[in-house]
Formats: structure tokens, C-alpha cells, sequence
């Protein structure tokens, strides 16, 4: 059931493993049930969280505002970050959550990255799908421990490979546990990834459970 929490509009979920539920970010143009198959797909039983993205573009909904393609509002950013991690806090005492997992595609990956360098006490790790560098300047950020997997596509039109790779490496350099994989493909999601997610998820999960 959608619902309207911390000023977003959501949908959650519930699932058999809420002690690792996915935060599932979509892309521009996406809404909060873009993600939900793919979720289901990646992690079956866990429980899922799905805001849609408050800022619109075009009648599009984003989560932060941009000043052009690949050229992000850094303000508006941090402070969309912000209200996403107030919503998540929100989230996790309404439904019983532990610190979930991001899952973003494309706007939603950038924003998930940004919560990893602002607010890293938020997510257990995430999977970043086509992300960008979020910040010029690259917060200081304490993400020991956290996994994270970052899928770019060979021929990209939009993310070229580099700016993941400087991503890869300040969440890197942050103590992220960091595994870049690029595969042939565009900006959209190949069924490939699909597999590579899932399998990934599943040695996350094991791992944050040992």
C-alpha cells in the first residue's frame, strides 16, 4: 500500500528479513513502484521500502534538483539527502526496520551515494546502479564495514565509466568495501546485472550476518 510518511510518498513491503530490508531509489521519471519487481528479484523475503522522489523535473519525479544533465544542485542535494535520511529514521521505528540496504538506479543511485558520504550511519551498504560522483568536493565520511557494489555500463551515454571509477575510489578511500563491475551495457538495466545484484546481495547479507 502507498503511503505518505516524512513527506514522502512510499511503499513498503513487509518481507521475512526486516533486519536487512532494501531501500529501493529510483530513477528520473520513476515513482515508488519502479523497483518493487526488481527488488523482489534480488532479495526475495526482504522487506521493502520505496519513497518516490519529491522534487519534480518536467513533471518527472527526482529525488534532488539538477542545473543540467550531469550537473548537480549540490545545495538542493544535501538537503534532499537530509530529508531522505529523516525519512528513513521515520521508516525504521513505523515498521520495525533495521538499517536497510539501498538499491538506486541512475538519480536514485546519486542520492544513495550521497547518503553514504552524508549520512552514513543510515545505510547498511547499497547497490549503485549507473551512479555519478555526487559532490565536487567529497564529503569526510566513516564507511567502515559497509559494502558496496557500483554496475556501470561499457557504453553508457550519460555516466561515462571514469566518474564511476572516482566514486568507486572515495568510497574507497571512505572504508567502503567497494566492488565496481562493468558490464556491456547502456544506462539501462540488463538482466545480467539482475544476477550479479542478487548474487552480490546474498554474500552481503552473509557477511553483515557473520
Amino acid at each position: 500500500m502507498t503511503q505518505d510518511t516524512v513527506e514522502f510518498i512510499h511503499r513498503f513491503e513487509p518481507g521475512a528479513d526486516a533486519a536487512r530490508p532494501l531501500l529501493l531509489l529510483h530513477g528520473t521519471g520513476g515513482n515508488e513502484t519502479d523497483l518493487l519487481p526488481l527488488g523482489r528479484m534480488v532479495a526475495p523475503g526482504a522487506a521493502l521500502l520505496a519513497p518516490r522522489g519529491p522534487v519534480t523535473e518536467n513533471g518527472m519525479p527526482r529525488f534532488f534538483r539538477r542545473v543540467a544533465e550531469g550537473v548537480f544542485d549540490e545545495a538542493d542535494l544535501r538537503r534532499r539527502t537530509g530529508d531522505l535520511a529523516a525519512f528513513v529514521a521515520a521508516a525504521r521505528e513505523r515498521y520495525g526496520l533495521g538499517a536497510p540496504l539501498a538499491l538506486g538506479f541512475s538519480n536514485g543511485a546519486n542520492i544513495a551515494a550521497s547518503l553514504l558520504l552524508l549520512w552514513p550511519e543510515t545505510l547498511a551498504g547499497a547497490v549503485l546502479i549507473r551512479p555519478m560522483v555526487p559532490f565536487a568536493e567529497p564529503p569526510a565520511a566513516d564507511l567502515a564495514g559497509r559494502p558496496v557494489l557500483i554496475l556501470s555500463g561499457a557504453m553508457d551515454p550519460i555516466v561515462p565509466v571514469e566518474n564511476a571509477r572516482r566514486l568507486a575510489a572515495q568510497l574507497t578511500a571512505s572504508g567502503a568495501t567497494v566492488e565496481h563491475r562493468i558490464l556491456p551495457a547502456g544506462h539501462g538495466l540488463s538482466q545480467a546485472e539482475v544476477s550479479v545484484a542478487a548474487g552480490w546481495l546474498q554474500t552481503a547479507a552473509l557477511r553483515s550476518a557473520a
